[in-house]
């Protein structure tokens, strides 16, 4: 688990010069810009969807703080009242682990293979063998000079990455959209957040992105419009979906635009 990696690396911190991870520990970076290490005054500035994972992961941070001072777990105590210290080795744990699945499922994390970067067209991949020894392999022929990267997340939903990693990439062909205040109509209508796209060069937003905007605007001003047009979705009668679309289209590009 998470709480054991943290516990680990506070405990090789305690030994210094004489933990055969020094090396690796004095390399780590020692401040982050994820959703641990904000203010209340960061999440007010955010987005509501990247607010709600943001403040997940700090939520996530102080339930293990409290843990740690419980007084069960072999740590001297200025180690533990230290908040940057408990907080820098939670953040290390929490964002260069590798999860495995087989034969169990495992949180580890290897010295080294943590320092590949994140790619939506990843070159290489992490696994590791029955004795536990981590390997990366590459994916194709990699040219000489070439960043060797992993994926950390989903590469059309890049907020989980700024809430846990504290970075967005630039790379994304697709970002979904962060309608959270429409999770009832996505859920009505059978679909789900990587479904409701946009591509980050052309601008063009999925069909799917349309229809819950629409099915909003009805349900609050033509509930008898709302219930047809949720059995063209359910149906996937797309001639009566797209009459509706092209009546309704000035206001559901107002609501879109809004959003």
């Amino acid at each position: 688990p998470l709480f054991r990696l943290m516990v680990k690396i506070l405990a090789e911190y305690e030994k210094m010069e004489e933990s055969e991870f020094y090396p690796w520990l004095n390399s780590l970076p020692r401040q982050f810009y994820n959703g641990v290490a904000m203010t209340d005054a960061c999440f007010e500035c955010l987005p509501p969807y990247a607010a709600m994972l943001s403040m997940n992961e700090r939520n996530t941070y102080s339930r293990f703080l409290a843990a740690i001072r419980s007084g069960y777990v072999p740590l001297a105590d200025e180690t533990i009242e230290n908040d940057q210290i408990v907080k820098w080795a939670y953040n290390i744990a929490l964002t260069r682990f590798h999860e495995i699945w087989e034969p169990n499922r495992q949180k580890l994390i290897a010295p080294m293979v943590d320092m590949l970067n994140h790619s939506a067209e990843p070159n290489c991949e992490i696994y590791v063998d029955a004795q536990g020894n981590a390997y990366v392999a590459s994916l194709w022929d990699i040219p000489a000079g070439s960043a060797l990267t992993i994926s950390l997340g989903d590469p059309t939903n890049p907020t989980p990455l700024f809430a846990k990693y504290g970075f967005l990439p630039m790379d994304c062909a697709t970002i979904f959209c962060k309608a959270i205040h429409l999770e009832s109509q996505i859920k009505e209508l059978g679909y789900n957040f990587n479904d409701l796209l946009f591509q980050t060069q052309t601008g063009e937003i999925s069909p799917k992105v349309w229809d819950i905007f629409l099915y909003d605007l009805l349900q609050n001003n033509d509930p008898g419009s709302a219930e047809q047009f949720y059995v063209a979705c359910k149906t996937n009668d797309e001639d009566t979906k797209q009459q509706y679309h092209d009546h309704y289209f000035q206001y559901t590009l107002g609501a879109l635009k809004q959003h």
